[in-house]
């Protein structure tokens, strides 16, 4: 029997309050700078028929993907799934994002029955591979990537497997860390585990389950109604990566959208072949990239679970950018291409529901740094977040300063200075507001970033650049402007350096300074339509320079 509406209603937001409160207790708890600042991690709630009921609000191209972390899990260990059983994977071709994204799937029981998996993806500081960071530009195959990990069991009937806990953290350069994180995902874990038995003592097994069902089809009906009011047609977009770092420039992504009535059809079988570099996506990460852009355009009152995106259907072709053979590298895909992807679909359904689609985001332009911390006399790795690129314009307004780039959609953050500066050896000379760096429009885009960066290290560190975005800016759209690219400057020993977005092993001499300027995000309408009143006030915040503010940004600026 269906539950009453109230009923659902109530569940549905019980399972909404149980992932945040995952997502907190992870903030709260891991130990990496990656995690507990800049929150690169996402928590889910599945059914025990493996379909996504909640998410939170975390990193959007996370969770896109883990139907088949839960598949992946569910067969290989089909008939030997116990209460109080743990599994961990990472591993792209068997169900994950790329390499440090580690996922922690706990099984929840009732009984003898399989009722939920409460579940934990994080970005790891460093997952091994040949180089710090977890992010190697020069792969050119998986294993180059990091240590893989495909289904595989931690706990066993509620006993920790020492042994495979110590064999992952020997595979990884800072295994204190690791582990600290890796407790916090588990905990995490723990916590929805609790809550969702809870819920089940209030409702019952078999009202909790039914709810799930009806919330479900509630938000494919919901998407299905949004998707209708949306013009038939086939419609095209293109989106370009600048290069895969070994040679290969101006990637391009082909999307070939078919709407009809309430329901999509998303082609991605004319995109480029896959790539010698770490640019591939995985196929799940590519289906995860294609539901983001959904999301995006959805109604977002309209809850973001298995059911929303019944409404599409997507055609990919193995051996291209976006499904490539194995053994592939394809750490930077949920970056990049991820975000290409999401891009072509959002550009050909501009013509469908112009009033829904968005200007291009900045793109992720990554250093990541390994030296030691002469305060403390440890090695570290640090992850650049700050110098955040601006988000783009909508038909709802300006797009958001210094948001970050498209796939995060603002769900990255880059953390306090302060505390950046307290833990490791940095110096933050310059951290603001990018004038003049977005595409103008009816509505613009948000500013990027302008940051001075000193390192305080007494030996050579080195780093690795992990991004695009310096040949193709973020996009305008619908008559709006592109916005500035990234353009970033290593100075050391009187010289600049411009960095490329693919680099690995690069020296950093004490006392280097980077100089950065991040992208900012395109425009939405035509400029012409912009009030004078957005234009004073783009000028009386800074987003302009006097110079330009009168009549209208000018490419140009710092």
């Amino acid at each position: 029997m269906t539950p009453d509406r109230i009923t659902v209603s109530v569940i549905q937001h019980r399972l909404e309050a149980i992932v945040s409160e995952m997502g907190e207790a992870m903030l709260r708890t891991a130990y990496s700078q990656i995690l507990n600042s800049s929150r690169d991690f996402s928590t889910a709630v599945f059914d025990g028929e493996g379909r996504l009921a909640a998410q939170a609000e975390h990193v959007p191209i996370h969770v896109g993907a883990l139907p088949y972390a839960v598949k992946a899990v569910a067969e290989y260990f089909a008939g030997r799934i116990r209460p109080a059983d743990v599994y961990l994977l990472n591993d792209p071709y068997h169900g994950g994002n790329h390499l440090p994204d580690l996922t922690v799937l706990l099984p929840v029981f009732v009984g003898e029955r399989l009722a939920f998996w409460s579940i934990n993806r994080a970005h790891q500081s460093d997952i091994g591979g040949a180089t710090h960071g977890a992010y190697n530009p020069g792969a050119t195959e998986i294993w180059q990537e990091g240590i893989r990990i495909p289904p595989l069991k931690l706990y066993d009937a509620g006993q920790l497997r020492d042994d495979v806990m110590d064999m992952i953290a020997t595979n990884v350069r800072h295994p204190r860390d690791f582990l600290g994180d890796l407790r916090a995902m588990l905990g995490s874990a723990r916590v929805g585990e609790r809550r969702l038995l809870k819920l089940v003592d209030d409702y019952g097994i078999e009202t909790a389950t039914a709810a799930v069902g009806e919330v479900l089809d509630s938000a494919e009906r919901q998407s299905r109604a949004c998707i209708r009011k949306w013009k038939d047609g086939v419609y095209r977009g293109l989106s370009i990566l600048d290069d895969d770092g070994h040679g290969i420039e101006d990637i391009k992504l082909r999307a070939t959208v078919t709407k009809k009535g309430d329901s999509l059809i998303v082609d991605l079988t004319q995109c480029d072949p896959q790539v010698i570099g770490f640019v591939n996506s995985s196929y799940p990460n590519t289906v995860s990239a294609v539901h983001m852009a959904l999301a995006y355009l959805l109604d977002p009152r309209i809850p973001k679970n298995e059911g929303t995106f019944r409404p599409v259907e997507i055609k990919a072709k193995q051996g291209t950018i976006v499904w490539p053979y194995p053994p592939a590298p394809v750490t930077l895909a949920t970056n990049h291409c991820a975000q290409e992807v999401a891009e072509a679909v959002i550009k050909a359904l501009a013509g469908a529901c112009p009033d829904r689609a968005l200007a291009g985001w900045s793109r992720r332009f990554r250093i990541a740094i390994s030296g030691k911390n002469p305060r403390t006399h440890r090695p570290f790795i640090w992850h650049l977040f700050h110098a955040r690129g601006g988000g783009g314009a909508s038909s709802a307004g300006d797009g958001w300063e210094t948001a970050g780039e498209g796939q995060a959609a603002g769900g990255i953050k880059f953390g306090s200075v302060e505390v950046a500066e307290a833990r490791f050896p940095l110096f933050f000379e310059r951290h603001e507001f990018r004038p003049d760096s977005f595409g103008d429009g009816q509505f613009r885009g948000g500013v990027g970033s302008v940051l001075t960066l000193r390192m305080e290290t007494t030996e050579v560190a080195k780093g690795n650049t992990a991004g695009d975005g310096v040949r193709h800016p973020s996009y305008g759209i619908l008559g709006g402007k592109d916005g500035l690219p990234h353009r970033y400057v290593l100075v050391a020993g009187g010289k600049r350096r411009v960095l490329k977005t693919k680099e690995v092993g690069i020296p950093i001499p004490p006392g280097a300074v980077f100089d950065i300027v991040s992208a900012g995000g395109g425009g939405w309408g035509k400029p012409s339509r912009r009030t004078p009143a957005a234009r004073a006030a783009d000028l009386e915040n800074g987003f302009v320079t006097r110079k330009n503010g009168a009549r209208g940004r000018k490419r140009g600026g710092r």
